[in-house]
This record gives C-alpha cells, structure tokens and sequence, in this order.
C-alpha cells in the first residue's frame, strides 16, 4: 500500500470513528423535558416572611378590554415582545405571609375551576416548605373563582382546615347571597355558585367571618378599600418595621396595557368607571410612596415597584436574591 493510501485510509477510519461517537450521543440524548421547577418566591418585608405561589396561567383575549382601539393594544403587547394573536397569558398568583405570629395566605388560586394550566396554589404551598394545616388565616381579595375555589377541594372539604376565612363583608354580600343568585339568569350564575361552594366548608365549621373595609386584621395587616373590580374588592397594606407591601388582588390584570393607561378596563369589573379611579389612585399611592406591590395577575412571582414613565407607568418586578429584609 502506498503512503498516500495508507494517509486516506487512516484519515477515513477517523471519520468513521467520530461518526460512530457523533451519532453514539445523538442516541444517548436524553427528551427535552417539559415541566418548570417549583412556582414559589420567596422574599421578607420587614420582619415579614412573604411567599409567592404561582397557581398557574390563563389565557385572556385582547376583546375584554375596553377604553383603548384594539390597535393600540397591540402597539402596547408588541412593544414588550407580547404575542396577543392568540390571547394574552395572564399569571394567577397567591400569596403566603409568616408574620411571626400568624402564617396568612392572601387568596387560594382557582382549583380544577379552569382546567389544567391552573390550579398549583396547594401544591407549591407544600414545596415551599408548610402545609395547609399550617395556615391559620385566609384573607380574601375578592370572592372570583380564581381566588376562591382553591379553597375547598373535588369532595367540598376544606383545604385549609385550621384556617379562618376572611373576606370584605361588601364581596361577601354580593356573592354569597343565594337568593340573589338564584334569580339570575343560568349563565350568570356560576362565578356565584363557585364562590359559595368554595366558601360553604368554612361556614359550616364557623370559620368564616367578614371584615369591614379599613379594618386591621392582624398586626401590621390592614384591609384597603380597591372596589370597583368586585362590590367588595380589597387590598392588604402589610407593614414591618419601615417595608410595606400592598397585596393588591386584580388590581390590574393587563400590565401591558393597564400601566400605559389605567382607565382602560376589563370585562370582569363589577363596576369599570369605579375600577379605572382605583386603579389610578393606587397607581399613584405606589410610586409616592414606594411600597412593594404583589399582584395577582402579574408575571409570577407578581412582586415589584411601580414608577411613572413618558406614557404612564411602568412595572419593574423584583429581582431573585437572598431572602432577607435587604433584598429590595
């Protein structure tokens, strides 16, 4: 063989080496895999131990906004790389507060009321490190589905079951009245029959007492009046040492759009004229006063600031850090 072979030959065993290596690997290549760790958050407020719990997404249409042309909704989605073609994926998040004295979890996530992408409250409370018997306080910030069917599981037994159930005296007026709902027309009436079969379990067991807007409810916890959204929607002010968080519920639902112009409105909003002035002047109370916001429906894990730009305001959401009072 000559030299020349004897080079091409090695040179093709090479390749046929590597070839082998090559597709060995592609064969060892393990599936894309598919789930997301753990959706909880942790961070302090004052001496506050305050963990997000992501229950999932929704997807929300571009029509059940009113106040603003389509086409500049669109401008405002597409301009932060939001694809609202097909609907607008919209977080649903709680809230666990440990105060020291207290392990208060502010809403409860929506259960199995709207399908599989939902529904996780429960489960990332447990990773998180408690258990829902740990929880002893429940405050509502409205009595939606995807606040309040987390509350009660498939058999109607509660979920929390050493937890008092608070809701606004206003919101539980409006949705737990039966009479009332019952004169309604079938297809309003299931947002009500959801809210009263979540809610039935702690009645039952005499754990369920409403608040009046402005109450403190625990120390250091105090109940804002933010109606409009619902009859009876409110907001929890938590204040430790000097940090303050506003648990704001649905507050805004779009924040692409919402922070650009607050009078726009959601289809869900009991009362929209009254919603809309809500919204602005929390908007303005949270960059006067530089407060941590938590939203419900704000990009998990729902926490940040709010500051005032050219076109109206903007959401910077916190960043992931150590878990101390440092780390805004």
């Amino acid at each position: 063989m000559s030299m020349i072979s004897a080079r091409w030959s090695r040179l093709a065993l090479v390749a046929a080496v590597s070839a082998g290596w090559v597709a060995a690997a592609q064969a060892e290549l393990p599936a894309q895999q598919q789930e997301q760790a753990s959706g909880w958050f942790r961070m302090m407020v004052g001496e506050y131990e305050v963990t997000a719990l992501y229950d999932g997404y929704t997807t929300l249409d571009t029509s059940l906004l009113s106040g603003m042309e389509q086409d500049e909704i669109l401008r405002h989605l597409d301009a932060l790389f939001i694809d609202a073609e097909s609907g607008v994926q919209t977080a649903v998040n709680a809230f666990l507060v440990h105060t020291g004295e207290n392990l208060v979890l502010v809403d409860a996530g929506s259960s199995a009321c709207f399908g599989p992408t939902l529904g996780q409250v429960e489960k990332n409370l447990r990773a998180s490190g408690y258990a829902p018997e740990d929880v002893d306080t429940i405050l509502m910030t409205h009595l939606h589905p995807d606040h309040v069917c987390g509350l009660a599981d498939e058999n109607g037994d509660a979920i929390y079951p050493n937890a008092e159930l608070r809701a606004s005296q206003d919101d539980a007026d409006f949705w737990l009245d039966k009479e009332r709902s019952q004169a309604l027309p079938e297809e309003q009436r299931a947002f009500f029959t959801m809210a009263q079969d979540a809610v039935a379990p702690y009645q039952e067991s005499d754990r369920f007492s409403p608040f009046e807007q402005g109450d403190e409810l625990l120390m250091g916890i105090v109940a804002q009046d933010t109606h409009g959204h619902t009859p009876g929607h409110a907001s929890f002010m938590l204040n430790s040492d000097d940090d303050s968080m506003l648990v704001w519920g649905d507050v805004v639902h779009n924040y692409g759009v919402q922070f650009a112009d607050p009078s726009v409105t959601i289809e869900f909003d009991s009362d929209p004229e009254q919603a809309a002035s809500t919204r602005q002047a929390v908007l303005e109370s949270a960059v006067a006063d530089k407060y941590w916001v938590a939203g419900a429906h704000m990009p998990f894990p729902g926490i940040g600031h709010i500051v005032e730009d050219s076109e109206g305001y903007r959401w910077l959401p916190i960043e992931f850090g150590p878990v101390s009072s440092d780390s805004e």
